[in-house]
């Protein structure tokens, strides 16, 4: 979870780290000047920054002179899972998670966004839940969700100063509420109220806390706590 710096943060790495995960989570090749924009960053520095993240192979520039992921970037993010062990051990946790018939979810916090590194909906393969989905707004996962509730009220408002906050139309008093609640029954229930009006329960993992799973689907209120106690073995057994 976010933690203060001891000493003044190195602007430099976080500004490189900012471009390397804005890069990884581009579904297309992105130019420079895009890319500026979207980190609302100089582009001469962003350009500087691609350049390196190329000669380091961790970006490759396409034909059109844009850039995408590369090798490096490939390597990193495999000998990170091997090192964490957090794949390999959740696994075959989530496949029996799927006895219950709904989706099945693990995911990390980044700032204000959940990444989903398992995502399983009924009827898949579960290879297929690898990387399924990308980065999604923390507040409209009931993994972000239960995420958030475990940071401070004041961490969660410096994180949402002055920003919409999807799915909290009354802004960050209404977040808040919801993350006392969440705190308080020790998991995160969320109504998901779109085309498929269902529902999703989530519970933080780890100690410290570095994920958390979920099952979604039409979940009646009556099985939240089963489902709950599922998750919470699933935890347990993950580590």
């Amino acid at each position: 979870m976010r933690t203060k710096p001891n000493a003044q943060p190195n602007q430099s790495l976080i500004d490189g780290i900012a471009t390397l995960q804005a890069l990884a989570s581009s579904p297309e090749p992105v130019g420079c000047r895009e890319l500026a924009r979207q980190l609302d960053a100089n582009p001469t520095r962003v350009n500087r920054l691609l350049k390196t993240l190329a000669y380091l192979g961790i970006a490759r520039q396409t034909a059109d002179r844009k850039y995408t992921a590369g090798p490096g970037m490939h390597v990193l993010a495999a000998q990170s899972l091997f090192a964490s062990g957090l794949i390999r051990r959740a696994l075959p946790v989530l496949e029996h998670l799927r006895r219950f018939g709904h989706t099945v979810a693990l995911g990390v916090l980044w700032n204000d966004s959940v990444s989903y590194l398992f995502h399983a909906p009924p009827g898949i393969e579960a290879a297929r839940g690898l990387g399924r989905i990308g980065l999604l707004p923390a507040t409209t996962s009931g993994i972000g969700i239960a995420l958030l509730a475990q940071l401070g009220d004041e961490d969660v408002r410096e994180l949402y100063a002055d920003r919409p906050i999807p799915m909290f139309p009354e802004g960050i008093e209404q977040l808040l509420a919801t993350l006392a609640i969440t705190r308080a029954q020790g998991h995160a229930r969320v109504h998901v109220a779109d085309e498929r009006d269902h529902h999703i329960v989530a519970i933080a993992m780890g100690d410290p806390v570095h994920a958390g799973i979920a099952m979604s689907g039409w979940i009646p209120e009556a099985a939240t706590e089963e489902l709950v106690a599922a998750l919470r073995a699933a935890a347990a057994e993950i580590g």
